[in-house]
């Protein structure tokens, strides 16, 4: 397994893009075959040699294809197919992001697969070379350049209104203000911030929210590789009012009790770690 995870190189690139990663699942590596993505609100462009095939199933639906692909924000769990050695490059969106680069008023926001060809039809952009084996250091701060500098065209000219410009200000402050604090910091109404909010990133405050604390509660999970936690520790650290709810969010979330989901291991961050 060969993985890496890096920023862009252009701040410019890196006001819509979070980052960039590389996952390689080699001939004879043994992982879990199926494993779990966990509800997100980020966009993820997948690249790929055009004969991959991908899968996925999606509220039940499968979804099947070739080469590259955009991963809509999702609001539950989505299955991957990883049964066979493949190769991605993938191209991490910052939330809300797609909302200015839409090629179509009705393009979808949330919990869908899209071809690649079909998200940029109207650019003049072409995909950078067949994605390789790069790994070493060298090779991946030219990937990175090259990423940056294929990805500029579709970026420069990104339009972004009032919606915009107040979700991106209440995602900066995100992680370090609380929910009922957000908008009169934001110096808005509640309904405004939350209408903007919505329309962006087609997820509620609290959606969203709940979503970056699963990220941080799976990460923190993440560390317990060998015993179990206190699970009465961990509902209080996470804010939630004790463990039951805390059950009770997991299995909302992941589909999961915590005691199944530390036997099962079966997300995407337990299978390919998370990765630098």
């Amino acid at each position: 397994m060969n993985n890496w995870k890096r920023p862009p190189c252009d701040l410019e690139i890196a006001r819509y893009i979070d980052c960039y990663w590389y996952l390689e699942k080699t001939p004879g590596d043994n992982s879990y075959s199926h494993p779990k993505l966990n509800p997100s609100p980020e966009a993820h462009l997948l690249l790929a040699p055009t004969e991959q095939p991908y899968h996925y199933t999606l509220n039940g639906v499968e979804k099947k294809g070739y080469g590259g692909h955009l991963l809509l924000p999702n609001t539950g769990t989505i299955d991957v197919h990883h049964l066979d050695p493949f190769l991605i490059i993938g191209i991490k969106f910052k939330a809300g992001a797609l909302y200015s680069l839409a090629q179509t008023a009705d393009f979808p926001m949330l919990d869908d697969i899209i071809n690649l060809s079909d998200f940029l039809a109207a650019t003049t952009l072409t995909l950078p070379p067949e994605p390789s084996t790069a790994t070493r250091s060298d090779a991946i701060n030219e990937l990175r350049i090259k990423l940056d500098n294929w990805l500029h065209p579709l970026l420069k000219n990104v339009y972004q209104d009032r919606y915009c410009q107040l979700t991106e200000k209440a995602a900066a402050i995100f992680e370090h203000t609380e929910l009922a604090d957000l908008a009169q910091n934001l110096h808005c109404s509640r309904r405004t911030l939350e209408r903007a909010f919505r329309r962006v990133t087609g997820l509620s405050l609290k959606q969203y929210e709940a979503m970056r604390t699963l990220d941080k509660l799976l990460y923190y999970l993440y560390q317990y590789q060998d015993r179990s936690p206190d699970w009465a520790d961990v509902a209080a650290k996470f804010g939630f009012s004790d463990q039951p709810h805390l059950i009770r969010y997991l299995k909302t979330a992941i589909s999961s009790t915590p005691g199944n989901y530390l036997k099962q291991r079966d997300l995407t961050i337990d299978v390919y770690g998370d990765f630098e």
